[in-house]
C-alpha cells in the first residue's frame, strides 16, 4: 500500500483517501443523471505547472510545488504537469506524466517510470502525457467532463485543461464543476483525520509562539512567524503554510489581511501590545487556519481583557449552538450580537443592541464574516454553488464567504473579531444612525488599541461541532501558559 508521509512521526495518507475521492464524485456523476453514455465519458483534470516567477525571466523557482486542489482531491500526485482521467461508469483512473527528458535525472534524480507512477498512486493505468489523445481514443472516450468555474470566493477563474489534440473530443464545462465542489465541501473520515493532524500541528506551533521572550529580548513580528513554521515543518513535517502569515502587533492587529509585501511582519513587539497571530500549516494539501490574540508581555490590562472576553464570548456562542440544520447566517449574527453586547456591559457602546445590528454597527467593529470553509484550500470551495443560497446584501453578513445551512461534514473556521479600524471609527462617528450607540470619551482609549481575533477549525456533526484547534483560549489559560518555563512538548503523531 502506498502512502504520503513525512516520516513515523508524522500522520499517513493513504491513496485509498484518494480512491475514494473519486468514487464520491463518479457516484455524485451518475446521481445527476445527465451523462448519457457513462462507459465513454472521462473526467480529465489537468494538474498544476510548476512556473519559475510566474511570466519573469529567471529559471528559479519562487515557491516549492504545491499541487492543484481539485487535482489534488482526486489524485494524490505530489509532481508537476500530470494530467489525469476517471472513466464514469466505473471509475477507471489513468494518470499521464510527462516525458522528461534524460537530462532531468543529471539534475533532479530518477525519472519515475508509468509503472512506477502507477504503483505510486495506485491507479489503473499510468502513460505520458504525448500519449493522452491516443489512449482517451482507445478507450472510445466520446465526451470530456472538463472543470471550468468562477472561484465565488476568490473570483478567480479556474480555466479547462489544455493538451494538443483535446478538440477531437466533444466537452462539457458545467456538470462537474458543481458535483466535484459539492463533493470538497464534506470531508470523509479518511479526510478529517489529516485536518485534525494539520491543526494539532498548528496549534502546537502557536503556543510555542506564545511562549517567545517577547519582553526580554528585541523582537520582530516576523520572528514569530519564523517560529511557527520551523515547528510545524521540523516537528509535523508540514513543508507549505496554507496562506501568508499575519503576524500584526499593536496597530497592525487591525488590519486584517497584515503580513503582505508592502506590510512584511517588519515591526518590533512592544511591550504590553496585543499580539494577533494568524498562521496555518499545510499537510499535503490539506489547511489549519488558527488566529490567537494575546498580550506580548503574558499579562492582560483591563482594557484587553474587555474586548479579548467580547470575541471569546462570541465564538463560544458559536460553538454552542452550531450543528447540522443550522444556517451560518445566523451564526455570524449571533457572534455580531453578542459581541456587541458584551461591549455595551463594558461602556463602549450604548443602546438597543438589534437596533446596533439594523444600523450597521457590527460592520464598523467586525468588517469580515464569521469564518469559512476549510479544507484543501484555506478558503474551500463550495460557497456560492449554484444550489445555495447567494450571498446576503446586510452589512456584515454581506462578507461572509457561505450562506448555506450547516450539514455534519462541513469543515469550517469560527473566527469573530473586534477591531478599532481608524476609517471605519471616524465614519461611524461622523454617521448619526451609528454615533448615537457610540460611548465616545471611552472609545477614544482605543484608538491605538488595534483588534482582537479568536479563531478555530471546527467539524459540524449533527449534534454541534468539534474544535480541532488545541490552544489556550480564556484570558486566565493564556496568563497561565505564557508564565510557565516548560516548552511546548515533543509528541510524535499516533494513529
Amino acid at each position: 500500500m502506498s502512502f504520503h508521509s513525512q516520516g513515523s512521526h508524522t500522520v499517513q495518507i493513504s491513496m485509498k483517501m484518494f480512491r475514494n475521492n473519486r468514487n464520491r464524485v463518479v457516484q455524485a456523476l451518475k446521481e445527476t443523471k445527465r451523462i448519457k453514455n457513462e462507459e465513454s465519458t472521462f473526467v480529465i483534470l489537468q494538474g498544476g505547472t510548476e512556473d519559475a516567477f510566474g511570466f519573469y525571466d529567471t529559471d528559479v523557482n519562487q515557491t516549492t510545488f504545491r499541487q492543484e486542489s481539485y487535482f489534488q482531491y482526486l489524485f494524490g500526485v505530489s509532481e508537476p504537469d500530470f494530467f489525469g482521467a476517471i472513466r464514469v461508469s466505473d471509475g477507471h483512473t489513468i494518470l499521464f506524466a510527462p516525458r522528461l527528458d534524460k537530462e532531468y535525472e543529471v539534475w533532479m534524480g530518477p525519472i519515475a517510470s508509468t509503472d512506477q507512477v502507477k504503483a505510486r498512486y495506485e491507479v489503473d493505468d499510468a502513460f505520458y502525457v504525448d500519449e493522452l489523445v491516443k489512449v482517451l481514443s482507445d478507450k472510445n472516450s466520446s465526451l470530456l467532463l472538463t472543470l471550468s468555474s468562477i472561484n465565488s470566493d476568490s473570483g478567480k477563474l479556474y480555466k479547462p485543461p489544455t493538451f494538443a489534440g483535446i478538440e477531437k473530443f466533444p466537452q462539457d464545462a458545467d456538470i462537474l464543476y458543481p458535483v466535484i465542489a459539492e463533493c470538497r465541501v464534506i470531508k470523509s473520515a479518511e479526510e478529517i483525520e489529516v485536518l485534525r493532524y494539520v491543526a494539532k500541528v498548528s496549534s502546537d506551533a502557536h503556543k510555542k509562539v506564545m511562549k517567545m521572550p517577547f519582553t526580554k529580548e528585541k523582537l520582530y513580528e516576523y520572528q514569530a512567524e519564523a517560529v511557527f513554521l520551523a515547528h510545524t515543518y521540523y516537528v509535523g513535517g508540514c513543508r507549505h503554510c496554507s496562506y501568508t502569515c499575519i503576524c500584526g502587533v499593536g496597530n497592525n492587529s487591525a488590519i486584517l489581511h497584515y503580513g503582505h509585501a508592502a506590510a512584511p511582519n517588519n515591526r518590533e513587539i512592544k511591550d504590553g501590545e496585543m499580539c494577533l497571530f494568524d498562521m496555518g500549516a499545510n499537510y499535503f494539501g490539506y489547511c489549519a487556519d488558527i488566529t490567537c490574540s494575546f498580550p506580548a508581555n503574558g499579562k492582560f490590562t483591563d482594557d484587553q481583557k474587555l474586548i479579548y472576553n467580547a470575541v471569546l464570548a462570541a465564538n463560544m456562542a458559536v460553538q454552542n449552538e452550531a450543528k447540522e440544520g443550522v444556517n451560518w447566517v445566523d451564526m455570524h449574527l449571533l457572534a455580531n450580537r453578542v459581541m456587541l453586547e458584551k461591549m455595551k456591559e463594558g461602556n463602549l457602546l450604548k443602546g438597543d443592541v438589534d437596533e446596533m445590528i439594523n444600523a450597521g454597527l457590527n460592520y464598523v467593529f467586525q468588517p469580515h464574516g464569521l469564518g469559512h470553509l476549510i479544507g484543501l484550500d484555506v478558503h474551500d470551495v463550495g460557497g456560492y454553488l449554484p444550489h445555495c443560497p447567494q450571498k446576503p446584501v446586510q452589512p456584515g453578513p454581506n462578507r461572509l464567504r457561505f450562506a448555506r445551512d450547516l450539514r455534519a461534514g462541513m469543515y469550517v473556521t469560527i473566527e469573530p473579531g473586534c477591531y478599532f479600524i481608524e476609517p471605519l471609527l471616524k465614519k461611524a462617528y461622523n454617521n448619526p444612525l451609528q454615533a448615537r450607540f457610540l460611548v465616545k470619551e471611552n472609545l477614544d482609549r482605543f484608538w491605538n488599541f488595534g483588534g482582537v481575533r479568536i479563531e478555530d477549525d471546527v467539524l459540524i456533526t449533527k449534534y454541534g461541532v468539534e474544535n480541532f484547534s488545541v490552544v489556550p483560549r480564556t484570558v486566565e489559560e493564556i496568563e497561565a501558559w505564557m508564565a510557565r518555563n516548560d516548552d511546548v512538548p515533543y509528541v510524535p503523531y499516533k494513529d
